[in-house]
């Protein structure tokens, strides 16, 4: 009976040996589980965090690529109004040189009609002199009077033909300008 007892002692012993080593692995399992729980937690609420910090850089994503192509098309339009303004300006222009290059032309024909008429007034003047110094004992009194008449029709042809050949300068000076301009508009890219 002693021996049994001690040899059920024994095996009681070893049991609770056996026992006690199992709890220390199941509480060293249960502390590496619960380390790995807090680990996957973190890796969890970590995930989440990116999914938010993902979703809000989409969100702005989207945002600025609206923003961007509203901005875009607002620039094309305002290339499109600043080429219409352009093109408007460059008719009216066009049409402005076209006026001053016919005015230009008329004025050149009325320059050369008044330098004709100013030589064969000369012309005349000239004969009439003659003819006058001609006569000159006989119409002294009418000789004055013609003399003087014919000086001061000199004067006004000569006064007249200066005007017009500020004109004509003028209308080339003009002519000149329009041409720069026209030139500076075409060297524009946006008129292009």
């Amino acid at each position: 009976g002693v021996f049994l007892y001690n040899h059920l002692q024994q095996k009681v012993q070893n049991a609770e040996a056996l026992a006690q080593k199992y709890k220390q692995q199941q509480e060293a399992l249960s502390a590496q589980l619960q380390v790995v729980y807090e680990h996957r937690s973190r890796l969890e609420r970590s995930l989440q965090k990116e999914r938010g910090e993902h979703k809000k850089t989409k969100e702005d994503f989207l945002v600025y690529k609206l923003e961007a192509q509203e901005a875009l098309n607002k620039e094309k339009q305002d290339s499109m109004n600043r080429y219409g303004a352009l093109s408007s300006q460059h008719k009216i222009l066009k049409n402005q040189h076209e006026d001053v290059k016919k005015q230009l032309l008329d004025l050149q024909l009325q320059h050369n009609s008044l330098k004709l008429e100013h030589r064969k007034a000369l012309e005349t003047h000239s004969q009439k002199y003659a003819q006058l110094q001609q006569e000159r004992d006989s119409e002294v009194t009418s000789l004055q009077d013609t003399v003087f008449k014919l000086r001061e029709e000199s004067k006004l042809l000569r006064k007249a033909h200066q005007e017009v050949h500020s004109q004509l300068l003028n209308a080339q000076t003009q002519m000149e300008e329009f041409r720069q301009l026209k030139e500076a508009l075409q060297k524009m890219p946006g008129f292009r």
